[in-house]
């Protein structure tokens, strides 16, 4: 009975999705149905000074309370030179989760003054295990999981962008 109750509201709830437009999250039966998101606005430059030398990203900035909230929900890809990068405007403390995202993501907190904080690596697609920063941050920067590790980025390193004081 169950397994039948089960797979009628999974056939239900496919439907609602294909009628209102929505893809479906293959890779999780908890996550609800993904509206496809645009890119929140034009490209920025950020640069990582790390020990391996300097890494250039484009990203993406999200600086209102909505853009921080949707940030890389219901994204299929990321590229490598690519990023989002989170404006607090004033320093706090903050953790993400990964609910509705469907990649794995890179997530490095950083200080007021452009250093970075503290790393979350991989973090698992559609996990809603909260991410702690584990100290105050100005912004976080979302990368393709193993990213960082590739670009040498540890905590310390020197985040450039226009919302770090230079």
């Amino acid at each position: 009975m169950r397994l039948a109750l089960r797979r009628s509201l999974s056939i239900v709830c496919a439907a609602l999705a294909l009628a209102l437009g929505a893809c479906a999250t293959p890779t999780s039966a908890k996550s609800p149905a993904c509206v496809p998101q645009p890119q929140l606005g034009k490209l920025e430059p950020l640069e990582i000074v790390t020990g391996q030398g300097r890494a250039r990203l484009m990203v993406e900035v999200a600086d209102s309370p909505r853009e921080r909230e949707r940030g890389m929900m219901c994204r299929t890809a990321m590229a490598a030179d690519r990023g989002m990068l989170f404006d607090f405007k004033t320093p706090q403390p903050v953790a993400f989760w990964m609910e509705n995202t469907l990649i794995s993501l890179d997530m490095v907190f950083i200080r007021a003054d452009g250093r970075v904080l503290s790393i979350q690596r991989n973090a698992r697609p559609l996990d809603r295990t909260p991410l702690p920063a584990g100290g105050v941050v100005l912004g976080v920067l979302e990368i393709p999981g193993g990213r960082a590790a590739q670009l040498g980025v540890l905590p310390g390193d020197q985040v450039m962008h226009r919302i770090f004081p230079k």
